[in-house]
């Protein structure tokens, strides 16, 4: 696939400092952009940051608790001040929460299922819709699981979680059909990253496919030129030698 130029653009990236959002920063920064990357693990930010200006890229680390009261409106606010637009809104951050039957799911792991898969993306489209629709072609893009849909036993706060998330974010598509702004759901399939070792811990993680692997994709979603919209889209991984 031809590298896609992001020069000029402005990529926010939660969950930044590991997995799916690390791998997506650092690509869109090596396309071009500048990458305004968030999670909470500051070592985890500091290492992309490395990467990226290795990779000759520029990036602003913002750590940032998704669940603080107010910490992705003032991250909103400073956005709107310095560069007055958001081109890319990648949405990655996760959180599996404890595989366990419903009916033993304690308030704690609702809250924090809850907070960081549904609660923070609703308040990212309120925060970062205005700008947005600021660029000239505004995209955003929220990791999901197919998880949404499956919803095998002991998942049920992480299912609940990605199902309402789905939802939300086709209803905020349906708003915005006859402008500019690109908004898709991705369901990334079974990937090496931490989340999937801590669900799956008898699993091999040489025989998954690395992060990486899903830019193909991703670089199709934030593209000007991509036309699609409101779409659930299944990565469908090549076989990893084991």
């Amino acid at each position: 696939m031809t590298q896609i130029d992001l020069t000029g653009r402005v990529a926010l990236v939660s969950g930044a400092s590991r997995g799916i959002g690390q791998a997506m920063a650092l690509e869109m920064a090596k396309a071009g952009a500048h990458v305004i990357a968030t999670a909470r693990t500051q070592g985890g930010l500091e290492d992309l940051d490395d990467a990226i200006k290795l990779a000759g890229g520029s990036c602003t680390l913002v750590p940032l608790d998704l669940q603080s009261p107010d910490g992705i409106e003032s991250l909103g606010n400073i956005v709107q001040e310095r560069w007055g637009k958001l081109d890319i809104l990648l949405a990655s951050a996760g959180q599996l929460g404890t595989l366990t039957p419903a009916a033993q799911i304690k308030s704690k792991t609702w809250n924090e299922a809850i907070g960081v898969n549904l609660m923070a993306p609703a308040r990212f489209i309120r925060s970062f819709e205005p700008l947005l629709l600021e660029a000239d072609a505004g995209r955003a893009v929220f990791i999901s699981s197919g998880a949404a849909a499956s919803r095998r036993a002991f998942w049920g706060a992480y299912a609940a979680s990605k199902a309402a998330l789905d939802a939300l974010v086709q209803s905020w598509a349906e708003e915005h059909v006859k402008n500019a702004l690109g908004i898709n759901l991705v369901y990334p399939g079974a990937m090496r990253t931490a989340m999937r070792a801590k669900a799956f811990p008898g699993e091999d993680p040489q025989t998954l496919p690395e992060p990486q692997a899903l830019w193909p994709l991703i670089s199709e979603l934030v593209d000007d030129n991509c036309d699609r919209h409101g779409e659930i889209i299944r990565f469908e991984a090549q076989p990893v030698d084991a």
